[in-house]
């Protein structure tokens, strides 16, 4: 049974967390309007130091956990540094400045990497974004 599924957990039961660090190894430029995203329906996940994942944002509105996206950009990947936990609605800053919060996770491509997906007012690629590799990422409620 997933008590999220079952929804027994109505909040995050992290009260505190340590700040996720890692940097961008690949730059992506690319947008898609129907990409189907399945969000998985657990609002948070662990990543370990050294792990690769992918960072994708979205405009949508009405999305979270258990929710399907399609209306996307590519950001890039990146490598943490620093592992950790990181849940829906914690920020994502890129080079200090903040991208938008996460609205969830697909897990497409696992256990090769995860798609952290970003909820943010414009969908912009990296490259619009201005990454570069080796740009600093944060990931955390601070």
């Amino acid at each position: 049974m997933d008590p999220y599924e079952e929804k027994l957990i109505a909040r995050s039961l992290c009260s505190k967390k340590a700040l996720v660090r890692g940097r961008v190894v690949a730059v992506m430029d690319a947008k898609l309007s129907h990409r189907g995203l399945q969000l998985i329906i657990s609002p948070t996940r662990a990543l370990l130091s050294g792990e690769i994942h992918e960072l994708i944002v979205t405009d949508e509105e009405d999305t979270g956990p258990g929710k399907v996206v399609n209306r996307i950009a590519y950001i890039g990947f990146f490598e943490l540094g620093k592992g950790g936990v990181v849940a829906k609605g914690d920020k994502v800053t890129l080079k200090r400045k903040t991208i938008g919060e996460i609205v969830g996770f697909d897990e497409t491509h696992a256990p090769n990497h995860l798609n952290i997906v970003i909820k943010s007012s414009k969908s912009r690629s990296g490259e619009e974004l201005g990454a570069q590799l080796g740009d600093m990422v944060t990931i955390g409620s601070g």
